[in-house]
């Protein structure tokens, strides 16, 4: 059966990071350059799953609440992802987007989010998942690569995608030359995406997202 989503006004997000947050930033400036009810969406928290990260300096200067959730803090990943779940449930999020949030979502994170949690990855999923796409993909020797923008399921980078953005790979790349262009396609596609989810509505059906 689908699963429907309606678009109310404007959706809340709350982001989640483990670095730099430079998606959460590129989120943040086009809520700003557009404005909340025209871009339909506003960031209402970001939680990390460490401190002293610049992601978290972001959401600090722009005057967002910030929370983290570290995994050593609890007895174990399912109190952890307990923890996590509830400290997002507070903000009452439409959306959840993981903007390099460098850990493995749990089972009740899924159960209370499944279907609203929108991740990238560095490849065109379902080639290279996992942790290492840019990697994988020059040493296979594809020509191609690109970004994924996908909602989280259970598995690795296996959830329904959203929409993909494809980068040319040249024969002088290395890993990291390669990476940061797949991160400028990576930054417009989430932010277009995550736009068009929240002013738009969607639904599921099965591995395949509409968009109304």
């Amino acid at each position: 059966m689908a699963a429907t989503h309606a678009a109310p006004a404007v959706k809340r997000l709350v982001v989640l990071v483990s670095g730099s947050g430079t998606n959460f930033q590129a989120l943040l400036d086009e809520i700003a350059r557009t404005g909340a009810e025209q871009y339909g969406a506003e960031i209402v928290a970001v939680g990390a799953d460490r401190d002293g990260i610049e992601g978290l300096a972001r959401a600090e200067r722009a005057g967002l609440p910030t929370f983290v959730c570290k995994v050593k803090d609890f007895g174990g990943r399912e109190e952890w992802d307990a923890a996590l779940t509830e400290a997002v449930s507070a903000y009452e999020p439409d959306l959840v987007v993981s903007a390099g949030f460098m850990k493995i979502l749990g089972k009740e994170f899924l159960a209370r989010f499944g279907g609203r949690i929108v991740n990238t990855h560095p490849a065109l999923l379902p080639s290279f998942p996992g942790a290492h796409g840019v990697r994988d993909a020059l040493a296979y020797g594809v020509r191609v690569t690109g970004c994924t923008v996908h909602f989280v399921d259970d598995g690795v980078d296996t959830g329904p995608i959203i929409s993909q953005g494809v980068v040319e790979i040249r024969d002088e790349d290395d890993e990291s030359a390669l990476h940061e262009r797949i991160k400028e396609v990576e930054r417009r596609l989430l932010v277009e995406v995550v736009g068009r989810l929240a002013r738009n509505g969607y639904r599921i059906e099965g591995r395949k997202v509409v968009i109304q």
